[in-house]
This record gives structure tokens, C-alpha cells and sequence, in this order.
């Protein structure tokens, strides 16, 4: 995917504005940013007219993010910046897009601002997310803010606001106690929530229809992916291995068959926080770095057995086990995440691909979010529209090369 150099993003020029007026808005942000002096601009002219691009300087990138690889940017930008949490978040967010290495366009510079206050927003509610892991049980809610209907799904309550419930269902220092969830169901919700406190501030009538809708059918799996994101990267054309901006949701696929049949242990779906961490959210203090996801994913093959019924389970404490020596063992260790930072095998193939996927999902401009109509008649009817509801193919997005040891 892409170049050497990165391609960063673009804001489409405003037809009728005052050319010096614009430029000095965009400026003035960058300046707050505190971006400006790494940044190059260029005005490109395209089919749709004029496109206003932001990236990084050639000097920049080497210092910030050489060869794609933005796992370490928060560390870097903290030696030459003094802030901290959501501010330092903010600036790690910006400079990976501005290192993109295909550019990232956007309507106009109000959807840009929007879109790195999401995937803060995102970022933020993946590190707070603490869920129970029981996929083969049924799912639950907290029923102040949900109901479970039949054939449906989880529905917004008729008094309860989105924002809320959301937070409720994953954060459980709202409700006291942790909910089931599967990890791609839990990226849903936790993605849908960035999305709803922006649109809550800046597009009041997109989140009355969010909550609306809401009440009405669930927005999930394939439709969910078409509806809320915008997938970066192709098998043809993979994103760079060490490539996340916060707030993206990256699959990991466990590319060892047997242990694949384990309920939950397919692969696993997380957010990328910032600072090379990746969302744990059944271990919310103990976040993934892209080596601790790779042996975990690994030595899932280690921790399967079949049960009394001969349905294959995984006793964790044995895959923790392995992981732990794993670590200790310098050659292995090299072994193991030089076959796991392979670009994963294609769908239903366990050959010699990794776990490595070669997209990454994030969230579209709310300008660009077209809800599905909802059809007259029970809950949970949507009219049909084109859009596939099953589940997104969780093995449809390629890997990468090798992870750097």
C-alpha cells in the first residue's frame, strides 16, 4: 500500500470560500495542533475539484514514524512535546494520519476535527471496556438501559439515552458488574459510542437518529461494517505492519485450524489505544502490545481441548503458561513472531500465513453515515437496502510482513 513517503490527508477545498480565509482557519488549527512545523501542504487538482493535503515532512516522518511504523509515535512525540492524556492522545491520533501512506480525504476541515475527536473518543472507551467472556452463553445487558428482543437483539430502552446505555453495557463502573460480549460485538458497541458522544456536540439530528434507530433494529455485523466503517487496506495492497492510528479496529486471525473451532478463539477483533498498547477487554489493565497478541494468538493451539461433549474449549491458564516461556526464550521467541507476523492466510486456509490482517477498519465522516431505513411492522425490521446483515468475514482482510523482533 502506498509509497515510501506518506500521502497523509486531504480536505476538500471549499467551493465559494475565501481562498486566504480558509487557509488561515487550517493554519491556525495545525498551529494549536502544535503540527505546524512538521507539516507539508499542497493544493492537488482532481476530478472533484481541489483538494487541500496535509503530511508529514520527509525529515518529520524519519524522526516520528520511518517506514509506517506509528507503535512507537507516542513515545516520540512525548520527547519533544510536553503533553500528556487526552492531549498527547490528540497529537498521536493527528501525526499518524498525517504519516498515512494512502492519503485519508475528508469533506471539510469540520469533518476532519470531527473524526479525530471520534477516534479519541474510541481510543478512550476501548481502554475503560471491561468485559465478561462466555460466548457460548447467552448474552446479557443491563436492563435499565436495554431489552433483548426475540429474533432482534439488544434495543435501546424507551427512556435511555444512547450514550448511556453504551457506556453502561461496557464500562462497569456505571452498573457494577461486567456483561457478555463477544470481542467483535464489544468493538460495535465501543466504536458506536465514540461515534455518539461526537454527534451529540456537533450533529445533534445524526444522533437523534442514531437513538432512534436504536430502538427500533440493530445495527450490526455486515450491516454495522457498511453503516459505521471504512475498511484501509486491501489484500493487494496492505496497510504496513506497524501501521494503527488509535481508534482503528484491527483483526488478529489464529492461523492454527484445530484451535480456530473453539468458540471465541477464531481470531480476536480490538482497538488500537495509542502507545503501541491494543485494547484488552477482559483484561483492561493488561493491554496487548502487537508482540503480546502475537504469542497469545500462537499458543492458542496449546490451550485447546476437547470437553466430555467433544467440543473444543481453551484452558487459558495453559496458553499463559506457554506465553510465559515463550518470552524467556529468545529463539523462540524470534521463531514465533517471525511465522505470526506473516500476512494471515486467505479465508478457510491454515497454510503458512500469520495473524496479521492486511486492513484496518475506522469510522466514516458522519456526513458520509446513511442509516438504513427502518420497515413498518415488529421491531428489529429494517427495509431492505442492498446491504448484507451476516456476519462480516472475519478472515476477508489480508496480513503483513513480519513483525520486527
Amino acid at each position: 500500500m502506498g509509497k515510501a513517503a506518506p500521502e497523509g490527508i486531504g480536505i476538500r477545498w471549499p467551493a465559494e470560500a475565501d481562498d486566504a480565509a480558509f487557509l488561515q482557519r487550517v493554519t491556525q488549527w495545525q498551529a494549536a495542533l502544535g503540527s505546524l512545523a512538521w507539516c507539508r501542504t499542497e493544493v492537488l487538482g482532481t476530478a472533484a475539484g481541489r483538494i487541500f493535503r496535509i503530511r508529514l515532512r520527509t525529515s518529520a516522518f524519519v524522526r516520528l514514524a520511518d517506514r509506517f511504523d506509528t507503535l512507537g509515535l507516542r513515545s516520540r512525540l512525548g520527547r519533544r512535546d510536553r503533553r500528556s492524556g487526552d492531549d498527547l492522545l490528540l497529537l498521536e491520533t493527528w501525526v499518524a494520519l498525517l504519516a498515512a501512506p494512502v492519503r485519508i480525504d475528508f469533506a471539510d476541515l469540520e469533518e476532519l476535527q470531527a473524526h479525530l475527536r471520534i477516534r479519541c473518543n474510541i481510543a478512550r472507551a476501548a481502554k475503560k471496556t471491561a468485559l465478561a467472556f462466555k460466548t457460548s452463553d447467552a448474552a446479557e445487558r443491563p436492563a435499565a438501559f436495554w431489552h433483548d428482543e426475540p429474533d432482534v437483539g439488544f434495543l435501546l430502552q424507551p427512556d435511555a439515552g444512547l450514550v448511556d446505555a453504551l457506556v453502561a453495557a461496557t464500562q462497569p463502573e456505571r452498573t457494577g458488574r461486567l456483561y457478555d460480549f463477544s470481542c467483535y460485538r464489544a468493538t460495535e458497541y465501543v466504536i458506536l459510542l465514540g461515534i455518539a458522544q461526537e454527534a451529540r456536540v456537533s450533529a445533534p439530528r445524526l444522533h437523534a437518529a442514531l437513538e432512534h434507530q436504536a430502538r427500533r433494529a440493530c445495527i450490526k455485523s455486515g450491516l454495522f461494517h457498511e453503516v459505521f466503517l471504512t475498511e484501509y487496506g486491501t489484500p493487494e495492497a496492505p496497510v504496513p505492519s506497524r501501521y494503527y492510528v488509535p481508534g482503528d479496529r484491527v483483526w488478529f486471525k489464529n492461523p492454527d485450524e484445530p484451535s480456530s473451532n473453539a468458540s471465541g478463539y477464531e481470531g480476536s477483533w480490538v482497538i488500537y489505544l495509542g502507545g503501541g498498547r491494543f485494547s484488552n477487554f477482559w483484561k483492561r489493565d493488561a493491554p496487548y502490545t502487537l508482540h503480546g497478541k502475537a504469542l497469545e494468538v500462537y499458543h492458542w493451539r496449546h490451550g485447546a481441548y476437547l470437553d466430555a461433549r467433544a467440543e473444543m474449549q481453551m484452558d487459558e491458564a495453559r496458553v499463559e503458561a506457554h506465553v510465559a516461556r515463550t518470552r524467556q526464550d529468545p529463539v523462540q521467541r524470534r521463531r514465533v513472531l517471525r511465522q505470526m507476523g506473516r500476512l494471515r492466510d486467505p479465508m478457510g486456509v491454515y497454510a503458512q500465513g500469520g495473524c496479521i490482517d492486511a486492513s484496518r477498519e475506522f469510522p466514516r465522516q458522519l456526513c458520509d453515515i446513511r442509516l438504513p431505513a427502518l420497515a413498518a411492522g415488529r421491531a428489529g425490521a429494517l427495509r431492505p437496502s442492498g446491504v448484507d446483515d451476516s456476519p462480516v468475514d472475519t478472515e476477508e482482510h489480508l496480513g503483513v510482513p513480519a513483525l520486527a523482533d
